[in-house]
């Protein structure tokens, strides 16, 4: 259990530099409440079913919008962590000069490509992603977003068994009765 410690201080340390000052979209809570809770699903799934890497996951998880949403550069994480912990965030990273429609299937593909670890990431951020919807959003792009969580769980659920039931809950739930 040191080792995974070990890595979560490391991930959580470095993401709270690279996300300082950012806010989880639509409140005033620092972002790094979101990387948290992604980390916590990834710890929870970890308890009911062992990774085999379990620092990858973690790490990842703390790691996973680094490169998306900051400033921050693969050679800036290739200076921190293992290039296994690299390719998994680069995985997560959606690219962004592609057109939208084609973008989850090029990152669920990239993910697929990675150790089982980095897949369950993906589950566990949209499992985190699934509260309620911003105010601001129309019926038709809460539907999008459920129907894009069903397409990441067909994708990717084989992963992890707990972490696939939890996804599926959220989407049989989503949006929530408050919206």
């Amino acid at each position: 259990m040191d080792e995974i410690q070990e890595r979560w201080l490391q991930a959580w340390y470095f993401a709270a530099q690279a996300h300082a000052g950012q806010k989880v979209p639509g409140t005033e809570l620092p972002y790094l409440i979101h990387l948290g809770a992604v980390g916590m699903e990834v710890l929870a799934a970890h308890q009911s079913s062992p990774f085999a890497r379990p620092g990858l996951a973690v790490q990842c998880a703390l790691l996973h919008d680094t490169l998306e949403d900051t400033d921050v550069d693969e050679k800036a994480l290739l200076a921190h962590f293992d290039p296994a912990v690299v390719a998994g965030v680069r995985a997560l990273t959606k690219d962004a000069s592609l057109p939208k429609a084609e973008a989850m299937d090029d990152s669920l593909r990239r993910i697929r490509e990675q150790p089982v670890e980095v897949w369950a990431v993906k589950l566990a951020d949209r499992i985190t992603n699934l509260g309620p919807p911003p105010p601001h959003w129309r019926a038709d792009k809460v539907e999008a977003y459920r129907d894009e969580a069903a397409r990441i769980l067909a994708s990717l659920g084989a992963a992890h068994a707990t972490l696939a039931e939890r996804l599926s809950r959220k989407i049989a739930d989503y949006p929530p009765p408050s919206y």
